[in-house]
């Protein structure tokens, strides 16, 4: 299956920083705080995100341990 092209360049930020950390989308979903039933799917949700709200990209930020602005400086 081909990669997605993503062009806006916040979400790209976020799935390079979400590729090199070699969690899964279940980990990083525990990490941003969803229960463990939901995580993997909120976590996907996000990542196809065309124009994610401003706290999924907190809450992504706070458990890469990175400032909020990394990802906005793109």
């Amino acid at each position: 299956m081909a990669k997605e092209r993503i062009d806006d360049p916040v979400m790209k930020a976020v799935q390079e920083r979400f590729e090199a950390s070699g969690l899964t989308q279940q980990a990083l979903g525990e990490k941003m705080g969803y229960a463990a039933q939901s995580a993997r799917q909120a976590v996907s949700q996000f990542l196809h995100s065309g124009d994610p709200h401003i706290s999924m990209l907190r809450r992504f930020a706070d458990a890469m341990g990175i400032a909020v602005t990394t990802l906005l400086k793109n």
